[in-house]
């Protein structure tokens, strides 16, 4: 006996929304950690130029100073000992020849700055020049060579710097007479303050424009570093909005599956026929979740660099034309009429995945047209390159959505249900592995049209080059075509409202 079917009951199906964008929470978190780290880095290599620097100058500066000071105070010692050595000698003769009570009047004038005193062995001055500063003669010095040899001393009277210069020298008959030079160190004094106030300030600007230099120099040195922790956070970022944008494609079809086998059990005794719909809602997500997870595994292994794009030569016309001969009964299917309009444009390529690229670029113009419209696929050749376009009569592209087409699971609020969003993603890594680029622009008419321009790759060897009908000239290889149409190089210069031939 045959059991009446059951009412199916209402089942809640998802409606598929554009993506979510990622959360905050999913975002990567601000490279605070990164930029301190950087940055301690730049100012610790900043450190280190500046103290090695600062080594350097204070090195330099202390045996410059010192070499000055040294070269003139031996100078100064030298001049006071000549002239101590002169009297020296004279006490020593026989007779004497210094006994006057005051020297040459002129000796002042003829020796500025220079001091003489001679004193007997009671401590009276026998001889002397006619000024002497105060403080001299200085005691301190007599004493120190009352048992013989010379003492050489600095010292200040009345605010008057003096090198003083003090020996002893014996006569004929036995006396003993001390003999002091002394000289005024005044500008010796004022050329060693300049001396390092130069060194001093010199240095200073030489450590700040090493500061200056290093913090430079370390940005520059920090660039790549900076890059690579820029690029790292970009593809932290990316695999966050990957997941977050992949897990809200995925909840929708499991969804809806769910429903579907909830339904089935619900109506577990019910025929197939009865059920069928159920088990079309299961086959229609699994598709839509099979390509999706194929999309999600070609992006994957892209960014990874996985993938290779090989490069034969080929004919772009055709490509195009095995995928838009694929694509006609999805067309008729949907009413819309898929017209291919192909010129020859040879060139070197990947013939797999621009086979792949035309099929998504006609794939989703026939997704956005209307029944009764048509799809108009061309492909022509251009000065070293291949030139496709494909053209839809749909409702063409928001002017705020132009700049979002190539991002990853991003749908317009019109996009027709049934898309991955991942799909122009594909379509522009092709064409970025190819070298090519890719444009999206309304038509004056209505419609929106993708066009591409893949430039030609020099063939692998001359021979493979004339197999393809391509002429080798030199080292570069061009195709053999005819020179493009007013039209067509009109277009290709940027006029994207012009309708091509």
């Amino acid at each position: 006996m045959r059991r009446p079917s059951l009412p199916r009951p209402w089942r809640w199906r998802p409606r598929r929304t554009a993506p979510i964008e990622a959360s905050p929470s999913l975002l990567p978190p601000p490279a605070d950690e990164d930029v301190h780290i950087l940055r301690r880095t730049r100012l610790r290599l900043m450190a280190w130029s500046g103290g090695i620097t600062l080594v350097i100058l204070l090195v330099m500066g202390v045996a410059i100073y010192s070499a000055v000071s040294n070269l003139v105070s031996n100078d100064s010692v030298s001049r006071l000992e000549d002239f101590a050595n002169v009297y020296a000698r004279a006490i020593g003769g026989n007779p004497p020849a210094v006994r006057p009570r005051q020297l040459d009047p002129e000796f002042g004038t003829r020796y500025a700055g220079i001091f003489i005193v001679v004193l007997d062995s009671s401590g009276n001055m026998v001889l002397r020049t006619s000024t002497l500063p105060p403080g001299v003669p200085v005691q301190v010095a007599v004493k120190a060579v009352s048992g013989g040899g010379t003492d050489v001393r600095e010292v200040t009277s009345a605010g008057v710097p003096l090198r003083v210069f003090t020996e002893s020298a014996q006569d004929a008959d036995g006396d003993v007479y001390t003999i002091q030079t002394a000289a005024d160190r005044t500008q010796e004094v004022n050329l060693l303050n300049l001396l390092l106030v130069v060194l001093v300030g010199g240095g200073a600007a030489a450590l700040l424009a090493s500061l200056l230099a290093g913090y430079l120099y370390a940005g520059r040195a920090l660039v790549p570093i900076r890059e690579s922790v820029a690029r790292r956070q970009v593809a932290l970022q990316r695999q966050r909005e990957f997941a977050a944008n992949a897990s809200h494609e995925l909840r929708t079809p499991l969804t809806v599956i769910r429903a579907s086998v909830e339904d089935l059990r619900r109506n577990r005794r019910s025929r197939v026929e009865d059920v069928g719909e159920a088990i079309g809602d299961i086959d229609a997500e699994v598709r839509h979740m099979t390509a999706l997870v194929e999309d999600m595994l070609l992006l994957a292994r892209t960014d990874s660099g996985a993938v290779q794009v090989d490069r034969v030569p080929l004919d772009l016309a055709d490509v195009a034309a095995e995928a838009t001969s694929s694509l006609a009964a999805l067309g008729q299917e949907r009413g819309v009429q898929v017209m291919l309009d192909p010129l020859p444009a040879p060139l070197t390529g990947d013939p797999l995945r621009l086979r792949q690229l035309v099929t998504i670029l006609v794939d989703n113009a026939i997704r956005h047209s209307p029944k009764g419209s048509t799809v108009t696929v061309g492909v022509r050749p251009d000065a070293a390159a291949a030139l496709l376009y494909v053209e839809d009569q749909g409702p063409g592209i928001k002017p705020e959505d132009l700049p979002r087409l190539w991002e990853r699971f991003w749908r317009a609020d019109n996009a027709p249900p049934g898309g991955t969003g991942l799909g122009l993603s594909i379509a522009k890594w092709i064409v970025d592995q190819h070298g090519g680029t890719i444009e999206a622009t309304n038509r004056t008419e209505g419609g929106a049209r993708f066009w591409v321009r893949l430039p030609e790759r020099r063939a692998a060897t001359a021979g493979a080059a004339s197999s393809e009908g391509i002429q080798a000239t030199g080292d570069e290889v061009r195709p053999e075509v005819e020179a493009p149409q007013p039209g067509i190089a009109r277009w290709a210069a940027g006029d994207s409202h012009e309708r091509l031939p």
